[in-house]
């Protein structure tokens, strides 16, 4: 195991995240599977709500869990979620280990019947036992077991999230006597009208809207609610969704194949450029989400670009990556990187400033060269290094 210690600085996290993987996994990163982290979340699923509806229709025996509260050490956090189908896990995790062991099972029991059900796991300290964690918490989690009843729902948010519109997914939970549990689930935007039941409609949509002008991804709530006099209550758990940050990457490379599978990884919507069609494929970038070849100053200058826009110019020369930079110095985005060594980089900046292209503080938001330094020799490890500054930005915004 690495000797490097995780100390409690995003960016340390983030550069000693990075070191760990240059010295440990990047003769083997396609395969990178990291179980837990106890100070920040390192990567981002693509969302598992769309995995559902990719995957109900040739699959209808589905359940989703998802963990929404935990007391003491734990490897999973509340919002946490996989989905398990009948021959077992599919997509996402709660932490892995013992815990996920256990839900599985539950899971699996659970989906032929379509119960739903809420149980609690406790994580023993009983070092002794090589299959149990050693965390010392408690986790209760949710078991959706009847899926096909939030279809629409998942649909509505996917429509949103096409044309980059946020929401949350508010899950409406009653208890039952007895181990079931009855389940809704609503997707509210700014722009929705009542959906909720009327009851809970005044007291929850504030708590939406502001959700979504915190725009923090990780904000998962819960609110236990109930009408004067009746029981049982209902309680909600209020989860954001954010449409996915674009991540254009300049070049179609090694590097450039290799940032797109981290990207994709890290729940970026993945466009690649370049000018060569042999690089510029479906075959050679499987993982990205949209694949451009053109002349790559001309296709850049023509795509809309803001302030949830991350780019990364990785081109195959020196011409190429000042025709990439051109178009997008002085946009409003949220990253702007381009690979190069500092002479290469010092003598663009003269470039750029003498012809009029970009100013001294344009030029300063460049991240060039590009990446952390955690002296990356192979493309992969520069791969890593950039994205791991991505993750830095992107959790900092």
């Amino acid at each position: 195991m690495p000797s490097r210690i995780f100390s409690k600085t995003p960016e340390s996290v983030i550069i000693n995240y990075a070191y760990f993987v240059r010295n440990y996994c990047v003769y083997n990163y396609f395969r990178i599977n990291l179980i837990c982290t106890s100070l920040y979340e390192i990567v981002v699923m693509k969302n598992i709500y769309l995995k559902i509806l990719d995957e109900i229709g040739s699959n209808p025996f589905l359940a989703l869990a998802t963990i929404t509260e935990t007391s003491g050490s734990t490897p999973g956090k509340p919002g946490s979620s996989a989905l398990f189908s009948k021959s077992g896990l599919i997509a996402g995790t709660i932490g892995g280990g013992v815990v996920e062991g256990r839900v599985k099972v539950f899971a699996q029991e659970a989906i032929p019947l379509k119960q739903s059900g809420y149980p609690d796991f406790n994580i023993g300290y009983d070092i002794a036992k090589k299959d149990e964690a050693i965390c010392g918490g408690e986790v209760s989690v949710l078991v959706d077991a009847n899926l096909s009843n939030s279809i629409g729902e998942f649909e509505s948010m996917r429509l949103s999230l096409e044309e980059h519109i946020p929401g949350v997914m508010v899950t409406m939970v009653t208890n039952h006597t007895g181990k079931s549990v009855l389940i809704n689930r609503y997707w509210i935007t700014g722009k929705t009208e009542q959906v909720l039941p009327v009851e809970f409609h005044s007291q929850i949509k504030p708590v939406v809207d502001s959700m979504i002008r915190k725009s923090d991804p990780y904000d998962y709530r819960a609110m236990e609610l109930s009408l004067s006099g009746q029981e049982p209550s209902s309680t909600f758990f209020l989860e954001p969704v954010f449409p996915s940050k674009k991540l254009i990457i300049a070049g179609a490379g090694h590097i450039g194949k290799a940032l797109s599978h981290l990207g994709s990884m890290l729940g970026f919507e993945v466009t690649v450029v370049d000018d060569r069609p042999e690089y510029a494929n479906e075959s050679n970038l499987p993982e990205a989400d949209h694949v451009v070849v053109g002349n790559i100053g001309d296709v850049l200058s023509k795509m809309e670009m803001d302030n949830n826009t991350f780019v990364v110019i990785v081109t195959h020369g020196h011409k190429d990556d000042a025709s990439a930079l051109k178009p997008c110095v002085g946009a409003d985005l949220a990253y702007l990187g381009m690979i190069g060594s500092r002479g290469k980089v010092g003598k663009m900046r003269t470039d750029f400033l003498a012809n009029g292209w970009a100013t001294n503080e344009q030029w300063s938001k460049i991240y060039a060269p590009v990446g952390l330094e955690i002296k990356s020799q192979t493309v992969e490890e520069i791969a890593i290094s950039i994205a791991a500054q991505l993750i830095l930005v992107r959790n900092n915004k």
